[in-house]
């Protein structure tokens, strides 16, 4: 009995074609991608090529742009320019050696000195911070700078809006920028341009996709940063964004679900380290150039610092700043994220402090606002527990979305981060973010005093609870842990 095998040519070919494709891929997926990454783009790409090709190609690179690179290119020039002849810290202060080390990291990796800064407030409540941010626009003089993610004209931002229009028409100069993508999603999208316009905002949408305009990039990058100016005077950081905190969307509203924030409020040099990363960023959407001055030193009573990240960043100045107060805590340290979704060297960092006798404590939300994420996050308990992390979960229907880390509250070596930056690696690869980080103040004590309050109304989870839940939640669990994975 003769074995005939009948294979077309254009079976061959597209056998070929396969196999030809794969091979190529695997020399070209890991370069400058962190292995667990690459493994899991080449597992999607060999297994699924027809879904796995396109996608990589889409979204499988943190390339930006040319013009976008070349822009933070000279943007680090000049900043090297403005702080010539500024030293790491003020003239005068003494930081410890970890505090030390950590300023002139973040000031490798992003420019920025540490300056002094008064901090004016820390705000968590909603209402009263909208009602502040309208008040200070209300006194504004000169300008008002508004870099938001998520920007919506609702029943909750009205008062800012409003303020807005009525500092635009005594001649204020407003301008805004938020993340297209970001806020396209919400209601009263399709009219917030005109909205603007007709109230004199002079605005533009961050990473913007409009493909008939010449204007395409990885359609998943965000510019996630949260600051706003006024007069170069006063400043705001934090994880706000400009929307009722019920987000407006459908579900979320049915759920009940509220979102929990916390918002800086700064005076001092500090104010003009946020105003030279707004003037990159709207150089960048705009092609106007903001003339900046050399920060003015004075005195406060803290040293903070600003460390922006993003694709323009190579190599990832949150992730290396969160990771690097991680090793340096000796007794306590608190940490608390939305999106929980460590990268190795995260993880690492975390469970060898508990290894080492650190106290940590991480705080997260019951339930997240994504289904992926929620359950990408949830993948990595296990290992937490057992190493000793103390996880407290925050009551659903509320959405904890403040991002802060504090390493040994309350003592001489207190030091930390906050602002918009999650704790995934979304945010230290993809997004563009905004931290700052503490080197001493009593800002520290205040953000200590919130995360005592978040954990006063959490459920600690314990690792006998959690070896309770069912085998399709482990499976659903370690399916999105992958997807964390697919950067």
């Amino acid at each position: 009995m003769t074995l005939t095998l009948d294979i077309s040519w254009w079976q061959f070919a597209l056998m070929a074609l396969d196999y030809g494709i794969k091979f190529v891929m695997i020399g070209i997926v890991p370069s400058n991608r962190r292995p667990s990454s690459a493994n899991a783009w080449l597992l999607l790409i060999l297994l699924l090529p027809v879904v796995g090709l396109p996608l990589y190609l889409m979204m499988g690179s943190n390339y930006v742009s040319r013009r976008r690179h070349r822009i933070q290119q000279r943007a680090d020039a000049e900043l090297e320019n403005v702080h010539l002849g500024i030293p790491d810290v003020p003239d005068g202060v003494e930081l410890g050696a970890d505090n030390d080390e950590l300023v002139r990291l973040n000031r490798a990796l992003t420019g920025f000195p540490a300056v002094h800064a008064d901090v004016r407030h820390l705000w968590a409540d909603y209402e009263m911070t909208m009602r502040r941010i309208a008040e200070l626009i209300d006194a504004a003089e000169t300008y008002v700078d508004i870099e938001i993610y998520a920007v919506a004209w609702d029943r909750t931002t009205w008062r800012v809006f409003e303020a807005i229009e009525r500092a635009t028409a005594r001649g204020v100069h407003v301008r805004l920028l938020f993340d297209h993508i970001g806020s396209l999603k919400y209601p009263g999208y399709r009219k917030l341009g005109k909205r603007l316009k007709a109230i004199g905002v002079d605005y533009h949408r961050m990473l913007p996709l409009d493909p008939l305009r010449g204007r395409w990039r990885r359609p998943d990058l965000r510019n996630h940063r949260k600051i706003i100016i006024i007069d170069g005077r006063v400043g705001f950081i934090g994880s706000f964004n400009l929307i009722d905190r019920s987000y407006l969307v459908r579900k979320h509203v049915r759920a009940g679900r509220r979102w929990v924030d916390a918002f800086v409020e700064l005076e001092g040099p500090i104010v003009t380290s946020l105003e030279a990363m707004f003037a990159v960023d709207w150089y960048t959407e705009s092609g106007e150039r903001i003339q900046l001055e050399p920060p003015v030193q004075a005195d406060g009573d803290h040293i903070v610092q600003l460390v922006p990240s993003g694709p323009g960043y190579q190599a990832e100045p949150n992730l290396r700043m969160f990771n690097t107060l991680i090793h340096n805590a000796r007794e306590r340290l608190i940490l608390c994220s939305p999106y929980f979704v460590p990268d190795d060297t995260l993880l690492e960092a975390v469970t060898t402090a508990c290894y080492r006798g650190v106290r940590v404590d991480l705080l997260v939300g019951e339930k997240a606002d994504q289904f992926m994420v929620h359950h990408a996050q949830s993948s990595y308990y296990e290992q937490l527990l057992e190493a000793g992390v103390h996880i407290w979960e925050f009551p659903a229907p509320y959405v904890l979305h403040s991002k802060f880390a504090l390493a040994d509250p309350g003592s001489e070596a207190s030091i930390g981060v906050i602002g918009s930056s999650n704790m995934d690696m979304r945010s230290f690869t993809l997004n563009y973010e905004n931290s700052l980080f503490i080197a001493e103040g009593p800002l520290l004590g205040e953000i200590k005093a919130v995360a005592d309050t978040y954990m006063s109304v959490s459920r600690e989870l314990t690792l006998e609870r959690w070896g309770e839940r069912p085998w399709y939640r482990r499976y659903i669990d370690n399916v999105m842990k992958l997807t964390s994975e697919v950067q």
